[in-house]
């Protein structure tokens, strides 16, 4: 299939890392930052093809990895009430909160529903409407659209017993906070291809011109992913700080304006937690003002540490496991193999910490294709 079988052809991507290795003349250290590309690193065994001297680190690209321990515990606490519907995309149920996780909750008898679709999520909202159905809002840029879209459609619709839990996470701020940490080692990044499809690129050009770092808009393919650091390796040796496009079947500069404007009508930036890394400032999505009716934080008063629901009071609980290093490899600073716990405490089936569970994690790629990567 065109635009698939092409970018995954052995010679093309043979003769991508003979360019680089042909370019490369000392060390360079690059970040992928979509959870997606780093799968694709690790199941085609991209590092064995670049010459030694480049280091791929793997960022925070996952958006169900970086969902801090506090907001998966209030959405167990919002789901386990009586009167809720809890809608949520299939990949969150089994990240761990600090006593258990959705699925859980799910055994016990709360009605948590899996759903391909915030829309999906509405419409179970018009036809219960003794129910309150909540839906679990998580994501980068790529899938705050549909999001936007069912607030607006709900509000149009005038359904009120429907509202988002939201904890949508946004890729600029969290490559500045990398690059001002005393700590990084990233000298280039490739960019998420699918946030900039929604978003275009042009939001990365003041962190190239301020902490003179090369970012490429990357897609996921292998040859997508080698050209992308092809790319990235020719700006450094060059000693060139820019954006480039290497998605460019799929990635304009301005990115969709459409969806742009939806979310600049559902949506406004505030500060945001990441799992394992901290609260990076207007890293996030919140609703305006206009839509804070669908917002379930405000409709169950849920705070980092209590839950009030019909006058009742409760407290919540958070404790991240001792073990996980899932912070360390979230920001680049280690690898999933380096962390003592992989493949003993920490497996899918009973994961510590969201890197493991979700399909996108890095740890999850490093466990699933651990007999193709050589530690």
């Amino acid at each position: 299939m065109k635009f698939i079988d092409e970018y995954r052809n052995a010679e093309a991507a043979q003769a991508v890392a003979s360019a680089i290795a042909s370019i490369t003349t000392r060390p360079w250290t690059i970040m992928e930052i979509c959870g997606g590309q780093t799968h694709t690193i690790v199941k085609y065994g991209i590092e064995s093809l670049l010459p030694k001297e480049i280091s791929l680190v793997h960022g925070p690209g996952c958006p169900v990895c970086v969902t801090p321990i506090g907001m998966i515990d209030k959405a167990i606490a919002v789901a386990s009430m009586a009167d809720v519907i809890f809608t949520s995309f299939g990949d969150m149920l089994r990240v761990p909160g600090s006593e258990k996780d959705l699925l859980t909750v799910k055994a016990e008898g709360g009605t948590v529903r899996i759903v391909y679709s915030p829309l999906d999520a509405v419409t179970i909202a018009q036809k219960n409407p003794d129910k309150q159905v909540v839906f679990f809002a998580v994501g980068f840029e790529t899938t705050a659209p549909a999001n936007a879209m069912a607030v607006f459609q709900a509000k149009r619709l005038g359904i009120k017993n429907f509202s988002i839990l939201c904890s949508h996470v946004l890729v600029p701020p969290a490559i500045e906070a990398i690059l001002s940490s005393p700590q990084n080692l990233v000298q280039g990044f490739l960019a998420a291809g699918h946030v900039c499809t929604v978003m275009g690129y042009e939001e990365y050009i003041p962190l190239t011109d301020t902490y003179r770092v090369p970012i490429v808009v990357t897609g996921f393919e292998p040859v997508d992913i080698l050209q992308g650091i092809y790319m990235t390796i020719k700006q450094l040796e060059e000693g060139r700080y820019e954006v480039e496009n290497q998605y460019a079947r799929a990635v304009r500069r301005e990115g969709n304006i459409p969806a742009k404007q939806l979310l600049a009508e559902i949506f406004e930036t505030t500060d945001r937690t990441w799992r394992g890394i901290g609260e990076i400032p207007s890293s996030g999505y919140k609703l305006r003002e206009p839509y804070t009716e669908y917002d379930a934080e405000n409709k169950y008063r849920v705070s980092s540490e209590r839950l009030w629901h019909h006058g009742v009071s409760r407290h919540i609980e958070h404790q991240e496991s001792n073990l996980c290093i899932a912070g360390l490899v979230l920001q680049g600073l280690k690898k999933p193999h380096e962390c003592s716990a992989f493949r003993t405490e920490c497996t899918p089936e009973r994961p510590l910490g969201a890197p493991m569970v979700s399909s996108e994690g890095a740890c999850a790629a490093y466990y699933q294709y651990q007999p193709f990567f050589q530690e």
